[in-house]
């Protein structure tokens, strides 16, 4: 039975279920979900984030590591946690890279991930596991809360919350109102939108959240993020997302698990349920603040010296420049938003 089938099956038993509920099982269903069935980042994968345009996104985090534990005091034991790792790209960049914290042995590098088929492509020298530490130093998410469980609020001469229902063998879309546990959150859906506006509840993220600042002294999540009136305006295909194949992928409703499926974050609710971020700026912003502009530099130094021998090194500094262009893109990666909340932990 595929997971649309027994989808179809919980629905007719149980009633709808709210949006968050489909997304968790169309993403991470441990049998069909789109991860468990082989989607993943990547050159070769279903999308391309950050780690996966090159090492340069890695080595600056190392140097970002160095930076941070030099600011905890340089403790003999720095665990960092690499929150939603994927198959590990930005584990092998930041090791290959040898910052201080790790040529020290103090570094404890763990990469946590959901899905057992991506755990199994992570590097050696590091931890790999299901579930963040109970306790560490830095938690790193790139590009995870956007694929966490969200609801969807549905503007219908007021906001109503999306439901996935059962009909003649399709799922389809109800609404209901939106319930108590949820009130929270849609306290940041605007007062006036047009009909059918549409806007996330991020439940996932916001849970995630909240455990995550009470296990670490530092939680960086590097996302698209906006504010949730903002994208109420926008046309809700723009910021709900699904990707497959490096390409825009269908309705979020059609094949669950073939899919990713992923939105624009509202970082005011992730602020209102915890607290605002102690720093929040965009990706171009914190690379520069941790040495991609020398990076850079270095690498247009090395393949200018290099570049009529055209060895490896001279290959791997040329595109180093390629991958700061993209990095830093403010129309792309570059506009990323960073927050960081600092000193968190109890």
């Amino acid at each position: 039975m595929s997971l649309a089938e027994r989808l179809a099956d919980r629905i007719r038993t149980d009633g709808p279920v709210r949006f968050s509920a489909f997304v968790e099982a169309a993403l991470y269903d441990e049998r069909e979900g789109f991860y468990a069935s082989g989607g993943r980042a990547g050159r070769h994968g279903d999308f391309l984030t950050s780690p996966e345009v090159g090492p340069l996104f890695g080595a600056v985090v190392a140097r970002a590591l160095d930076a941070w534990w030099r600011a905890a005091g340089s403790p003999a034991e720095f665990v960092v946690a690499d929150a939603g790792a994927g198959p590990g790209a930005m584990a092998r960049a930041v090791l290959a890279s040898r910052p201080d914290v790790s040529e020290s042995g103090a570094l404890r590098y763990v990469a946590v991930e959901r899905a057992a088929t991506q755990r199994e492509r992570h590097p050696a020298g590091v931890e790999s596991v299901a579930e963040l530490p109970m306790t560490c130093h830095v938690i790193v998410a790139n590009e995870l809360l956007d694929n966490l469980a969200f609801d969807v609020a549905v503007h219908d001469g007021g906001w109503r919350l999306a439901h996935v229902d059962e009909h003649a063998g399709r799922l389809v879309e109800v609404l209901s109102p939106i319930p108590d546990d949820l009130a929270a959150l849609a306290a940041h859906l605007p007062a006036q939108a047009r009909h059918g506006a549409r806007a996330p509840l991020a439940s996932g993220a916001v849970a995630w959240l909240a455990d995550a600042t009470a296990r670490a002294a530092r939680v960086v999540v590097l996302d698209y993020m906006a504010p949730t009136d903002e994208l109420a305006g926008r046309a809700w295909r723009d910021w709900l997302r699904t990707y497959r194949d490096h390409e825009r992928g269908d309705h979020p409703l059609s094949g669950p698990g073939s899919q990713d499926i992923t939105i624009d974050v509202p970082l005011d609710q992730l602020a209102g349920a915890v607290r605002p971020p102690d720093v929040a700026r965009t990706q171009a912003a914190f690379l520069a603040a941790h040495g991609i502009g020398d990076l850079v530099t270095e690498g247009k130094r090395l393949w200018a010296e290099r570049a009529h021998i055209g060895d490896l090194a001279a290959m791997k500094m040329r595109s180093r420049l390629r991958e700061g262009d993209a990095l830093t893109d403010p129309d792309g990666l570059g506009g990323f938003t960073v927050a960081e909340w600092v000193q968190v932990a109890p």
